[in-house]
């Protein structure tokens, strides 16, 4: 790693060792204390059965149970923690591809059996609205967009980084990032030199305007290396929602490439009374004339371009994603139904089109069900694929 990186990861742990020493040996030692009589445990458990079809691979039968389970200390005192492990487990024989099984003779379900230490964090406040939180910890930003947990999958992502979050006037939250190492869905770690800015104001005429800076390093494939930079405006007026947002991306770091490439996204969306919302919406990733793509690695992308997940990586020309999306309550069920179109964003060419429906129940305070269903019609991309979820979660908290 270059000497620069060095200074900056010495430099910064260096400002989180000195802030916490100033905080008085008593005030550790009540923290401490707090920890185990005030303290909250959580455990959430999440049983889901998966099947993947498609034209290319053996069909994919997956049947999976996520237990996590977690302990807060009270955050009375400046200083706070948080720990949570996570446990994958299947059940009987596998059939399907977890990325790590070797079964690649079947479709992809990535959940892979795992045991992890998901999250370890100290969480210092600094002043009234600051806080430094240092070690593995779930950071979302925004809409997950760029930087997200990738929540939908049985092992989630997480990071192991110094945050600063701190809201230093009314309606104004500043988060500073710096990611040493990211621990991914498949539970293995990727070392990054990554630094991210998000600044969000709540108050902006009609909604809220953030503006982002996210320079993602990459040790060991420094050709993925890339600088994010972009403005985003969600607001609403009246029965009207609408949302807009546009970034641009370029090489970064030791990235021996050239990347110029932009990112659209504009949606509108419409309250039918107390019954549904409807929304229309173009997404486009932009291609550097074919030769590369906007990326978004530390995204959760399951949530963008179709739940088939047939776009994680963009293609070298480039994805433009038109959509159509309603969302309502009946019978006690949240639903939400997606058609998308995908396209070319270099040249045009169809991609395909999915159909995206989802149906969750929320049974009491603890247990929700949550059917989910995904089929994507190729056109000049990939394969026809069909998904089916169906997931039982408990979610308790003391």
């Amino acid at each position: 790693m270059p000497d620069h990186k060095n200074k900056l990861q010495i430099n910064l742990l260096g400002l989180a060792v000195a802030i916490a020493a100033t905080t008085p040996v008593t005030s550790v030692a009540g923290a401490l204390e707090d920890a185990f009589t005030n303290g909250k445990t959580s455990v959430n458990m999440r049983y889901r059965y998966e099947t993947v079809e498609d034209s290319v691979n053996l069909d994919a039968t997956a049947s999976t149970l996520r237990t996590r389970v977690g302990f807060t200390t009270s955050d009375k005192e400046a200083l706070s923690a948080h720990i949570d492990f996570e446990h994958l487990t299947r059940a009987g024989d596998p059939e399907y591809n977890s990325t790590t099984n070797g079964l690649t003779q079947y479709a992809t379900v990535a959940d892979p059996d795992a045991t992890e230490l998901n999250q370890a964090f100290l969480k210092y406040h600094v002043i009234d609205n600051t806080d430094i939180i240092l070690g593995r910890q779930r950071i979302i930003l925004d809409n997950a967009r760029f930087v997200g947990n990738v929540g939908w999958r049985q092992n989630e992502q997480t990071f192991d980084a110094i945050h600063l979050a701190s809201k230093p006037v009314k309606d104004l939250a500043i988060h500073f990032v710096n990611v040493q190492r990211v621990k991914t869905i498949t539970s293995t770690n990727i070392d990054v030199n990554t630094n991210l800015l998000n600044a969000a104001y709540s108050a902006a005429p009609g909604g809220t305007l953030s503006a982002y800076a996210y320079m993602i390093e990459f040790d060991d494939t420094p050709a993925n290396s890339t600088g994010t930079y972009g403005l985003r405006y969600k607001g609403a007026s009246s029965d009207l929602l609408y949302t807009l947002e546009y970034a641009s991306q370029s090489d970064y770091g030791d990235n021996p490439g050239s990347l110029s490439a932009n990112y659209l996204f504009g949606e509108l969306g419409y309250k039918i009374a107390d019954v549904a919302t409807v929304f229309i919406a173009l997404e486009s990733l932009g291609s550097d004339n074919g030769t590369a793509a906007f990326q978004t690695p530390l995204a959760t992308k399951h949530a963008f371009n179709g739940w088939a997940d047939k776009f994680l990586t963009t293609p070298a020309n480039g994805l433009d994603d038109m959509y159509i999306k309603a969302e309502g309550n009946a019978l006690g069920l949240k639903l939400t139904a997606v058609y998308h179109d995908f396209s070319a964003e270099n040249g045009g060419v169809d991609y395909g089109t999915e159909l995206d429906l989802v149906a969750t129940k929320k049974l009491n305070e603890t247990f929700k069900v949550l059917v989910k269903y995904a089929d994507y019609s190729a056109d000049t991309f990939s394969a026809d694929t069909q998904k089916i979820w169906v997931a039982l979660e408990m979610d308790l908290k003391q």
